[in-house]
């Protein structure tokens, strides 16, 4: 088969191209011109002198190459990523090449199953507090509240019993660094970080916030010598090789970040979503908490747990589907290079879309309709590896999909035991930031449960 060198697209606007469809509704212009161009499309937005070219791949065989089989092609180079690196520091998510591989393999001990199912009573302290303060409470924007959820179980994790000196901080924070990144992430232009304009004041004051809770703790840590703990800070403080070394006092910082963002926000939209889906589905989720009720009512929830719960994992998976945490990844082309019958020129910004992808009729029947069903282990192994990827795929994977997982499933069985949820919001507006953005509620009435 010939390779495709004129990669179909959307004209445009004759001066803006396809700026303004882009910033009206990113996610709704992906799912329309992979409808009306294909699986491979080039798009052009922007004025001529700041216009960016991006091409657009939406099918699970275009993702799982540029991803995995020709991962060392596509890299973290574009101008989003730069972005992130310059507030969120050169952790694992954002650094490359020798960064990278070091930093991967100090940390990767953190994140062995056996070790990530130790965090499960940290999990199911926070889910189970979360269900408490709900008791007096009739209706709750699910969005907001998990939230604040995965916040506290991820700083819990990181931080220990210093969990309450970071939160605030960073729920103040974190959606004002976001806005930020996003805004300069896909702008054709943009001013120096160091001119005193009123963006730059607010992202410089919240990032340095950030910054500074994280230096102290770790400051005050190593200042008393309490770096024997099974939290991830201190798990980190103690990382260390022959080959590779330690980490400083500002590359733990950098971790922590990353591990804040990555940790907690996607974790957060998972669990929302599903919370919102089985909301609007009372026959799912009645079959949902049928497992839930099941487990042991005498001990809080462990590890050993998640086998017994297929049927709202899967639940969580589909909501997976549906509301990906990171609903567009960009990377950019090193060499010239094939992928999928179509030629993609060095040096291109290069988009594969999971809200796309995830919805794709060639992969998914009836892919707007919410079905738990379709994540059965004989589902799961009918269809291609990349039909569904949320955690990305290939070497730059997510090296906390377990955690997450773990955390999503056991903290939505505990909320299931304590509640009935039905759906106030049939519908919740999105936006795509760093990660999937909820811009209105996502409400549910409660009815608790003896």
């Amino acid at each position: 088969m010939a390779v495709i060198t004129e990669i179909p697209g959307p004209k445009g606007l004759p001066v803006l191209g396809s700026i303004l469809d882009l910033r009206r509704d990113t996610l709704g212009t992906f799912l329309r011109i992979r409808q009306e161009y294909g699986d491979v499309v080039r798009v052009s937005a922007g004025p001529p002198g700041l216009r960016t070219v991006l091409h657009c791949v939406f099918s699970a065989e275009g993702a799982q190459q540029i991803l995995a089989s020709q991962a060392a092609n596509f890299r973290k180079d574009n101008q989003f990523y730069e972005e992130l690196r310059l507030s969120a520091g050169n952790g694992l998510l954002t650094s490359q090449d020798a960064d990278y591989l070091r930093q991967r393999r100090l940390i990767q001990p953190m994140f062995t199953k056996r070790r990530v199912d130790g965090y499960a009573a940290a999990v199911t302290l926070e889910a189970t507090a979360t269900a408490e303060s709900w008791r007096d409470t009739a209706e709750v924007d699910v969005v907001q509240e998990m939230n604040h959820l995965a916040l506290r179980t991820v700083s819990r994790i990181l931080f220990g019993a210093d969990v309450e000196a970071a939160v605030d901080v960073i729920d103040r924070n974190f959606p004002v660094i976001n806005n930020y990144v996003t805004q300069r992430g896909f702008s054709p232009a943009n001013p120096p970080r160091n001119w005193p304009t009123p963006a730059n004041r607010r992202a410089g004051a919240a990032t340095g916030e950030v910054y500074a809770v994280c230096d102290r703790i770790i400051a005050e840590r190593r200042a008393k010598g309490e770096d024997d703990g099974d939290d991830l800070l201190s798990l980190l403080s103690r990382a260390g090789s022959e080959q590779d070394g330690t980490l400083d006092p500002a590359e733990i910082r950098d971790q922590v970040l990353i591990f804040l963002l990555a940790g907690h926000e996607t974790t957060a939209t998972s669990m929302a979503f599903a919370l919102h889906l089985l909301a609007l589905h009372p026959e799912e989720q009645a079959k949902a908490r049928q497992e839930a009720d099941a487990l042991p009512p005498d001990r809080p929830l462990t590890a050993t747990d998640l086998d017994r719960l297929p049927y709202l994992t899967a639940v969580l998976k589909e909501a997976m589907r549906l509301f990906p945490a990171a609903p567009v990844i960009g990377r950019r082309s090193v060499e010239a290079a094939e992928i999928d019958g179509h030629l993609i020129p060095a040096g291109a910004d290069v988009l594969i879309a999971p809200w796309v992808t995830h919805r794709h009729p060639g992969l998914w029947t009836d892919p707007d309709h919410f079905d738990p069903d379709r994540f059965t282990p004989e589902q799961e192994a009918s269809r291609h590896r990349y039909a569904w990827f949320p955690f990305g795929g290939g070497p730059r994977a997510c090296i906390g999909q377990h955690f997450s997982m773990l955390e999503s499933v056991l903290a939505l069985a505990v909320l299931l035991r304590s509640y009935e949820l039905e759906a106030v919001d049939t519908e919740v507006p999105l936006a795509a930031g760093i990660t999937l953005q909820a811009t209105g509620p996502a409400r549910v009435r409660l009815r608790a449960r003896k």
